[in-house]
């Protein structure tokens, strides 16, 4: 299967690609350019927002609420809204308490119910450290409660269709596992933790998520240049190329959410086998995925 390939981003490590139904856009982060970027389907034009500090996920907040976006950035939970003169305007909604200093969130996104989840980490990953924790936040005033923790770099976070099942990763290179708990959806308390896939058996550490419409997941193999799809009870079903090493996330998008959107990272050093690497591509995995769902807090 051939990636196509969407925007020579180059960025330094594009993350949280997210689908815009109504704008036919897709956005996504640059997490230290402290970047949000937009490209659009229609023409392929591409635009891009300075915030003041590192943003690592993002979630749409609904358009009946102001629009908009929530994030996880370095201090905490934000609301973002991209202004005219390319800067991003932000506003705190939560701060976080982190366990050690020099710390950011990392991945995240809403659960099918509208509540917004997100994971912190060291900035030094190399540390080692299991210091990074899962937050949840609702839309209440205050500092963010950690839900999980002894995570070095949490990652993978995703929802079953029907919103019963989470999936949590840490890729680490001391870790790479991918587990699964079940999802109360109406406290919004996982439980019933349980390895999913041991990453360790498969080509590249496990980063960034998307589920498909058959509760499929989705996963980039980072430092393998994949992204795998495994079934609901955890065997692999396919893996597609892309032409990087370092895939990052993934989300379904485009016309019938058809497509597969992948960000990747564009690594420090000689790039002479991989000059795309911290490009946006496409992948046609032939199934479709689902809406992502909106902040409602």
């Amino acid at each position: 299967m051939h990636a196509e390939l969407i925007l020579d981003a180059r960025n330094a490590t594009g993350e949280s690609p997210v689908w815009h139904p109504r704008e036919q856009a897709l956005y996504w982060v640059d997490i230290p350019a402290r970047r949000l970027h937009r490209w659009r389907l229609a023409d392929g034009a591409s635009q891009s927002w300075e915030a003041d500090e590192m943003i690592a996920c993002i979630a749409r907040r609904e358009d009946g609420r102001g629009g908009g976006w929530i994030a996880g950035m370095q201090s905490g939970v934000f609301q973002l809204q991209p202004g005219d003169d390319g800067r991003l305007q932000s506003t705190r909604l939560a701060p976080v308490e982190h366990a050690v200093p020099a710390m950011r969130f990392n991945d995240g996104r809403c659960d099918r119910q509208g509540r917004f989840w997100a994971g912190t980490m060291l900035l030094d990953m190399a540390a080692g450290a299991r210091v990074g924790a899962l937050y949840r936040f609702d839309g209440e005033s205050g500092p963010l409660t950690a839900r999980l923790g002894d995570f070095i770099v949490p990652n993978g976070l995703a929802f079953s269709p029907d919103g019963t099942r989470m999936y949590l990763s840490d890729s680490h290179p001391e870790v790479q596992a991918i587990w699964a708990f079940d999802y109360d959806t109406d406290s919004g308390i996982p439980y019933n933790r349980r390895l999913f896939v041991d990453m360790r058996e498969f080509p590249g550490r496990p980063d960034g998520a998307a589920v498909d419409e058959d509760g499929c997941y989705w996963i980039c193999g980072n430092d393998a240049g994949l992204v795998h799809r495994f079934t609901p009870d955890g065997r692999l079903d396919r893996s597609l190329a892309v032409p990087v090493k370092k895939p990052a996330m993934c989300a379904f998008g485009g016309p019938g959410l058809a497509t597969l959107f992948v960000t990747s990272i564009r690594p420090a050093g000689d790039l002479s086998d991989q000059p795309l690497a911290g490009g946006l591509f496409a992948l046609s995995p032939g199934v479709k995925g689902l809406e992502e769902p909106v902040f409602r807090g």
